[in-house]
């Protein structure tokens, strides 16, 4: 029976040469002699007991079995630097990792941020805005905000109740519209394009309710996240029905203006997801997140 690896930095070389399939540019990464990562490669193959490269004259070649090999060895390094790094920001009191979407970092989050670390400017904030559901029990971040289907009766964790908002740029309107004394009603704001995100659905639901669903309206452009629709909204590209959550900043900025009595219900929400243990660092956080949630709720009744 072969004996089990007792050198496993041999593995990190492997890796580095498979990657790049070349022992001298994995030298150069790894700070060695190009004759150092192939010794050590050798030595590998013999205990293992079978080759992980062809050495051909002027270049090397994967074996399927190296191939094979290399992908284990790069996935298992990739999730012990995901856990070096969690211990890392675990071991440091002053930072604060934080998952969200795209759109709410860009359009809700990063416009308040500001507000945050004036209160507590020792706090280091590192934002990872992506789409993929992150797990905080697995280190990968301290919270995450996840926009997700609400579940009429279920508070749990609930830090908004997304609404929309029919919005647009003052820009967009006509020579008419912007002589008048009063803002624009929904029959005439449905003369201009109507932006949307996925599907018109929304829109279909609003002029149900108003009865206007027969009449003819340019569903002109659509686009695939809520940040990126507002900003055709602002760019006077058409009419939107936003989420007031990625609106609001530009709302309140008088980027966009609103009609007040034509708005949805959404079907979306916002729930804050941490681990089971949460510092007082992540509290103080979740407290700030509700109030600044309060003030854009006053600020939408208001308006």
């Amino acid at each position: 029976m072969k004996e089990p690896l007792r050198n496993l930095s041999l593995l990190v070389d492997f890796e580095s040469a498979a990657r790049w399939c070349s022992f001298k540019l994995a030298a150069h990464e790894l700070r060695k002699t190009p004759a150092a990562v192939s010794q050590n490669i050798k030595q590998l193959e013999q205990q293992l007991g079978f080759a992980l490269f062809e050495r051909h004259a002027r270049h090397l070649s994967i074996t399927e079995k190296g191939s094979e090999l290399a992908a284990t060895v790069r996935r298992l390094l990739g999730e012990l630097h995901i856990k070096v790094a969690a211990l890392r920001e675990d071991s440091a009191n002053d930072s604060l990792r934080i998952s969200c979407t795209h759109s709410f970092a860009m359009k809700w989050l990063v416009p308040r941020l500001h507000r945050y670390t004036q209160l507590h400017p020792d706090i280091d904030i590192r934002i990872d805005s992506n789409d993929t559901v992150v797990n905080p029990a697995q280190g990968q971040c301290d919270i995450a905000i996840r926009h997700q289907q609400f579940v009429e009766g279920d508070t749990s964790n609930l830090l908004w109740r997304e609404q929309l908002l029919l919005a647009y740029s003052p820009a967009l309107l006509d020579e008419k519209d912007k002589r008048s004394p009063q803002a624009p009603r929904l029959q005439r704001l449905l003369r201009y394009p109507l932006l949307y995100e996925g599907t018109p659905e929304h829109w279909i639901r609003l002029l149900q309710d108003h009865g206007m669903l027969g009449q003819p309206h340019d569903f002109a452009q659509n686009y695939s996240h809520a940040g990126l629709l507002v900003q055709a909204a602002v760019a006077a590209q058409g009419v939107a029905l936003l989420p007031a959550a990625i609106a609001c900043e530009d709302l309140q900025q008088g980027r966009l203006q609103r009609l007040a009595d034509a708005q949805l219900s959404s079907r979306y929400c916002y729930r804050i997801v941490t681990a089971n243990a949460r510092s007082e660092k992540l509290n103080n956080f979740i407290d700030w997140l509700h109030a600044e949630m309060a003030d854009m709720q006053n600020y939408l009744q208001a308006g």
